[in-house]
């Protein structure tokens, strides 16, 4: 070997760690990714009617990078948004890189984010990805896949070629004769490879890539110019390239006639495993729905006005009207799938298929406990807030109708407190100042009470953490300051009466009485008043009748009062007579009050007027009580109805699961007659739905004429569909397995009587005791020895194989189905084999790609690779590794 030889293979050997950060260095890599990657593409889009221009700009909606995907897969993706804002662009994006990533490949740093932005480098690591995953990675050649697959395939086709020495994905092709051996290997017409150069590469190049584009509808994906007038041509672009002679040359040939046992074989193979793909996508869905959901539930954030919980509660009608329903649908969709795919896998004699860990039907049925759960007690919470904040409503604007008026009362009696006024007062002056100060106590005393009413109102708004406490505090605090001011001011004042009243001796004994009946009295009014204009908040008919008594003790207490009223006011008028009479320089006024006859009447006639508006208030609360006792009858009347017709129901669905009356058909349509008068009942189901919300609307919160609740109702109604869904399921796959497996009615039947003779408990499922003891008297040997009981264990991991405890009457037939099964399975596949393997007593890889339609070749060839055994034909299987290859360990 020359020296340019030895520094060539020594080229081939250096690391690719080293090329690659060489790359990073060189700008060549991306133009050369570029159009590689943009050719690749438009060679898959035209299918599709459409292309690309420029790689980072037509894949940033995510509608192109959709369409690509679902054109090298041959499967649909999800329904794109059609939006043109960011937010639609990075959705669709992501269903693109989610698609890509439930094919088992894994996304490192790219982010739709990245690809929406227009980022090149990311774009192009998506593509290459997509070119890994569906063009390269099934690429399989002895024991070899993907890059070293694809490698060894080039080597085998050019190493009888001089001058080729395919070593790597880069500097290997930059003469351009390794593709030119490639198209010379295959189509030997189309080169004259005898004529090509090794020193004009520029040729060598554009006649492999002319000739591909013309003859093998191989798009050209690179230039020449940029192979050649690279130090090192971009490894990805040069594999993409070789990827595509490789898919151009690979599995051109049509299956035999012989090969459409194993077609059928493999189709059926293909089908399970797509329903397992199926279950595992539609599995992680719903859990992945369930997950999301669980925290909004969760979320307990309390709002501070009724409206905003008003809405949250809205909300969360609509999921339960529209939401949830789906994936009740959903779920049931799911178990019924996974019972059909283990009775098919049965019938194939295939393993059962196990759920990957964390979704098995029971990892579902937890986690839809929790959600039921979590929208229980999310519910509860909504209407314990709207309760909350009614009554905070109610408290604050009591709260505000008693400061008003105290604040109204308080108005100007420090002013007055603070008046020096008997300082120049006469001695009957003095005497009236002191009397009046006593009255003002009294007037006081009397509002002692209003102040604590207001502090505890205030205390009870900080304690229900009423959201607009600081304010009402501040306000409280500022009444408490004042009214402990008027304490001191009328005390300090009290004093210095008394100490003038030493000097002063006489009264008016009668404005005296005078002011002392009519502070209480007036009080009295006032305290009337702010009765009949209180507030007030029942949710019974109960609540409403005490509230009504109370308003008629109060008028009959009117005449006394009006008496009194009467008294004070003679009371008054004998002092005029007196001034009149005796002509007294007091000018007609009271000095102990500021309370006048003209301010009682007034008071009196508005305390008048108040209470037929407080009979009008009492009585249109009257009717709307009556109005929602008249709704909970009518909810409560609806749903004694139906929940006791829901429970007999799931009651005779039962009875028709485990009984004999007819054919397995005559069974089915007697089911399927009970889901049709099921479905016909939702009407009802919907009406009481109709009456819930108006309950609801109207803030009922207790039922008394029912013990049964909307969320009752709406959890018997979902496990009765589920329910007969469910059983429906279980006779059509007794159904499927009894004609797969040729069992007679009879033998159904008495499959069936054995089966309920011991299930005691009539559940429909047989514990093992009880399973065993149904074997023995079907005349199965199996003692209570360790033989007995290692067989026992054989038969439970059969007809159990999830280990749940009991077995099926569906696991029942299977198993007996099994036991009784036509084992001709061995002598079809020996038949095929030996049609596809001729005189030899093994089939070639080469041929199962030469006789079978490509998709199937590809499946059958990747079951087959362990079980190729090291003595064996290289690429080959003989008989027996080709039946377990297809079929697993079976009975073969």
């Amino acid at each position: 070997m020359d020296h340019y030889d030895s520094q060539q293979t020594n080229d081939y050997m250096q690391p690719e760690e080293d090329w690659d950060r060489d790359l990073l260095l060189d700008p060549a890599w991306e133009k050369q990714q570029r159009k590689t990657f943009t050719a690749w593409c438009n060679s898959h889009l035209r299918k599709a009617g459409t292309q690309i221009e420029n790689i980072e700009e037509d894949f940033r909606d995510g509608l192109k990078l959709m369409l690509l995907l679902e054109v090298i897969s041959g499967e649909r993706l999800a329904k794109p948004e059609r939006g043109k804002m960011r937010v639609h662009k990075i959705s669709n994006v992501n269903k693109a890189l989610d698609f890509i990533a439930s094919k088992g490949v894994k996304l490192v740093s790219i982010g739709a984010e990245e690809i929406v932005d227009g980022n090149v480098k990311m774009t192009l690591g998506m593509i290459w990805t997509i070119i890994l995953r569906f063009a390269i990675q099934d690429i399989s050649v002895e024991e070899t896949s993907a890059k070293e697959g694809l490698l060894l395939w080039c080597q085998r086709k050019t190493a009888p070629y001089k001058n080729v020495n395919i070593q790597n994905f880069h500097i290997s092709w930059k003469d351009g004769l390794g593709f030119c051996a490639l198209i010379h290997r295959h189509r030997p017409e189309l080169i004259d490879y005898g004529k090509l150069r090794k020193d004009d590469p520029l040729t060598n190049l554009n006649t492999a890539f002319d000739v591909a584009e013309k003859y093998l509808d191989i798009p050209k994906m690179l230039d020449a110019e940029d192979i050649v007038g690279t130090a090192r041509p971009d490894e990805k672009a040069i594999m993409t390239y070789v990827s595509s002679f490789y898919h151009a040359f690979s599995g051109a040939q049509k299956a035999e006639t012989a090969a459409n046992r194993i077609c059928k074989v493999l189709a059926v193979n293909q089908e399970n495993e797509q329903l397992m793909e199926d279950y595992e996508k539609l599995a992680s869905d719903l859990l992945e729905w369930i997950r999301r959901t669980i925290p909004w539930l969760e979320n307990r954030a309390p709002e501070n006005t009724m409206h905003a919980m008003q809405q949250k509660l809205e909300d969360f009608r609509d999921y339960r009207r529209l939401h949830k329903p789906p994936k009740v649908q959903e779920k049931c969709q799911l178990e019924i799938n996974f019972n059909t795919l283990q009775t098919k896998l049965r019938l194939s004699n295939r393993p059962a298929f196990m759920p990957s860990e964390g979704r098995m039907v029971s990892d579902i049925n937890n986690a839809w406990g929790c959600l039921e759960q979590a929208e229980k007690g999310y519910e509860e919470w909504l209407l314990n807030e709207i309760r909350r904040l009614e009554r905070l409503d109610h408290l604050a604007e009591k709260f505000r109708q008693k400061a008003s008026i105290h604040e109204a009362w308080t108005d100007g009696k420090e002013a007055m407190l603070r008046q020096k006024d008997y300082e120049t007062a006469t001695l009957s002056e003095i005497k009236a100042l002191l009397k009046k100060h006593e009255a003002f106590e009294s007037d006081l005393a009397a509002h002692q009470d209003r102040v604590e009413q207001i502090a505890a109102i205030a205390q009870e708004l900080n304690e229900l953490d009423y959201y607009d406490s600081p304010s009402v505090n501040a306000r409280c605090q500022k009444i408490c300051d004042q009214w402990d001011n008027l304490g001191a001011l009328t005390q300090k004042r009290r004093e210095a009466l008394e100490r003038t009243e030493k000097l002063l001796e006489t009264i008016d004994q009668l404005y005296l009485e005078y002011a002392k009946r009519a502070a209480p009295f007036n009080n009295w009014m006032e305290g009337a008043m702010e009765d009949l204009q209180d507030t007030f908040i029942v949710h019974t008919i109960e609540e409403i009748q005490g509230l009504t008594t109370a308003h008629e003790q109060f008028k009959a207490t009117l005449p006394d009062a009006d008496k009194e009223r009467l008294a004070i006011l003679g009371i008054h008028n004998e002092v005029s007579k007196i001034v009149q009479t005796y002509h007294v320089n007091m000018a007609g006024t009271n000095p102990y009050t500021t309370i006048t006859p003209q301010e009682i009447n007034g008071k009196w006639d508005h305390v008048r007027q108040l209470v037929p508006r407080r009979d009008q208030a009492l009585t249109e609360e009257h009717a709307r009580q009556q109005h929602n006792e008249r709704l909970r009858k009518q909810f409560g009347a609806q749903a004694n109805v139906i929940g006791p017709w829901i429970q007999t129901k799931m009651e005779e669905i039962g009875r028709i699961s485990i009984e004999m009356h007819g054919t397995l058909e005559d069974q089915l349509n007697h089911l399927r007659q009970y889901e049709k008068s099921i479905v016909n009942y939702k009407p009802k189901i919907d009406q009481l739905e109709g009456d819930h919300q108006l309950i609801q609307e109207a803030l009922i919160f207790d039922n008394k004429h029912t013990n049964y609740t909307m969320e009752h109702i709406r959890v018997g109604w979902e496990q009765l569909l589920t329910t007969i869904a469910r059983t429906i399921n279980e006779v059509e796959n007794q159904i499927l397995t009894r004609d797969a497996k040729g069992i007679s009615q009879e033998q159904m039947n008495e499959f069936r009587a054995s089966f309920n003779h011991f299930d005691r408990d009539h559940s429909g499922t047989l514990g093992p005791e009880e399973f065993k003891a149904c074997l023995i008297s079907l005349g199965y040997d199996i003692g209570n020895d360790p033989q007995g009981e290692a067989e026992f264990a054989r038969i439970m991991s059969i007809v159990d194989p999830n280990r749940l405890g009991v077995v099926t009457f569906q696991a029942f037939i299977d198993f007996m189905s099994r036991e009784t099964a036509d084992t001709d399975t061995a002598d079809q596949v020996m038949a095929s084999f030996k049609i596809l393997a001729g005189d030899k007593n093994y089939i070639t890889v080469d041929e199962l790609r030469r006789e079978l339609p490509p998709d199937q070749a590809e499946y059958c060839i990747a079951r087959m690779a362990p079980y190729t055994g090291p003595d064996a034909v290289p690429g080959a299987l003989d008989y027996m590794s080709f039946s377990t290859a297809l079929y697993g360990e079976s009975d073969l």
